[in-house]
């Protein structure tokens, strides 16, 4: 889209056209009513704010989302209240009209996996007509990866029986592949323009970088979300999510203090990755083969001395920190200072589940642990790890600790709602990162949109 310093020179059946293929379905009336003089309207920009964006406010959205987990991906169709945000408003913000969740195909996850590793596709053993090299792996990833949210989409799409020119935008956030806020740059793998193409539905992208642009680490984004959704006048809020890293929004009472949210830790990608290692399931259901075993108290402590932990937020973190790899070196540094100590797999298991509930609970202490009236509320895969919510609310003794199913929203679809979300403050031109969050110098409108 061309961004003139004045409307005065846009062409009036280019902007037509523009308004037709942007959800407005008789645009003369709008175009006539409009005086193309810089009196009225000083930027295209401006312009755009009373026709183009404001029709975008209240219709229907997809999210998307798969996680550093990478244990499937969710899609959930939803709709928003344009009064979300106006504290007079009665109405319900959000309306979760239908949800759809698949796992990965497991040739596409495992070269996923394979690129979320540096040179981790050396180990991938090409089939026929497969590539040979890193940035070829890159290229297949991001069309399979395309391909297969397309038919995720198409599959929503037809069991909720929507009709897909209803639906205004998805957000796709894509798989983070490589994630270095140090060196400025952040890596999600998506072909957007397959998924526009193969759903007839217009497709936002790319959220993360704009916020890297303007200073940001690009995590964590669903802090404006949560704020949006969730925030109580009454009581300070904090939004747990256990996905593949456990990361945190602190929603406090006060609107004068600012929102707090950033990463704190490894959740479910090492207590996954432990489990498929040394067991026949690709998770701990309900946390029962940790709840079995018994902490080893001087690995914990080994643990927990990773710098990530000690660094200040903001921060984020990822697959370049914590992986199973890591791990494994961490437990042969440990063999080596401890000969005679004798632990079983499990025994790691239930280490590995106290290392994300020690290094959650400990950041959030520091924002609840003095006040009377506060909430912990989880989301994301590790909030049905039944034993990992027990031992959370064992580091948690100044607040409740609950499921987000307690306001509302189940807690397997949120980051996908997120998604939606943000997709929809792009197209209303909006801002969806929060400077305090991520650290970025100023608020600023995120993603990139391929129009259908």
């Amino acid at each position: 889209m061309t961004n003139p310093a004045s409307i005065a020179d846009t062409d009036h059946n280019a902007l037509a056209d523009l308004l037709m293929n942007n959800g407005l379905d008789n645009p003369s009336d709008d175009i006539d009513d409009l005086t193309f003089d810089d009196s009225n309207y000083a930027t295209l920009t401006d312009a755009l704010e009373q026709t183009v964006f404001e029709s975008f406010d209240d219709g229907l959205y997809i999210g998307m989302m798969s996680g550093t987990s990478l244990d499937g991906m969710d899609a959930v169709l939803c709709q928003f209240n344009p009064e979300m945000n106006n504290e007079d408003n009665t109405q319900p913000p959000m309306q979760l009209l239908a949800t759809y969740s698949q796992d990965f195909p497991p040739r596409l996850r495992e070269v996923l996996l394979a690129l979320c590793q540096p040179n981790g596709v050396n180990q991938l053993v090409p089939e026929a007509n497969e590539p040979n090299s890193e940035l070829d792996w890159f290229g297949w990833a991001s069309r399979e990866y395309a391909e297969f949210a397309s038919e995720v989409v198409n599959t929503l799409l037809q069991q909720s029986n929507t009709d897909p020119e209803s639906v205004l935008a998805i957000g796709c956030h894509g798989q983070t592949v490589r994630h270095r806020p140090q060196m400025g740059f952040t890596l999600q793998l998506v072909d957007a323009n397959i998924i526009a193409e193969r759903t007839g539905i217009s497709v936002v992208s790319d959220f993360r970088r704009r916020d890297m642009a303007v200073g940001g680490q690009g995590a964590p984004l669903v802090p404006a979300f949560h704020q949006a959704l969730f925030a109580n006048p009454d009581s300070t809020r904090v939004l747990l999510n256990l996905g593949g890293i456990a990361n945190i929004t602190v929603l406090p009472a006060n609107e004068k203090d600012q929102v707090v949210g950033y990463d704190t830790g490894p959740a479910n990608l090492l207590l996954d990755a432990w489990t498929s290692l040394h067991t026949d399931n690709s998770y701990d259901a309900g946390g029962a083969w940790a709840q079995s075993g018994t902490i080893i108290e001087l690995l914990l402590q080994q643990l927990l001395a990773h710098p990530f932990f000690a660094q200040s937020h903001p921060k984020s973190t990822g697959r370049e920190d914590f992986n199973l790899a890591w791990l494994q070196d961490e437990l042969q540094v440990f063999e080596q200072a401890n000969a005679d100590i004798i632990y079983s797999a499990v025994d790691v298991q239930t280490t590995l589940t106290e290392l994300t509930a020690i290094s959650a609970s400990t950041q959030i202490n520091m924002f609840v642990s003095t006040s009377k009236n506060s909430s912990v509320y989880v989301c994301g895969g590790g909030a049905l790890n039944e034993y990992l919510m027990t031992r959370l609310q064992a580091h948690l003794p100044h607040c409740t600790v609950k499921i987000t199913e307690h306001l509302g929203l189940a807690p397997t679809w949120v980051e996908a709602v997120a998604f939606a979300w943000l997709a929809r403050q792009t197209l209303m031109g909006e801002t969806g990162n929060l400077p305090a969050v991520t650290g970025a110098n100023k608020g600023v409108v995120l993603g990139q949109v391929c129009f259908a």
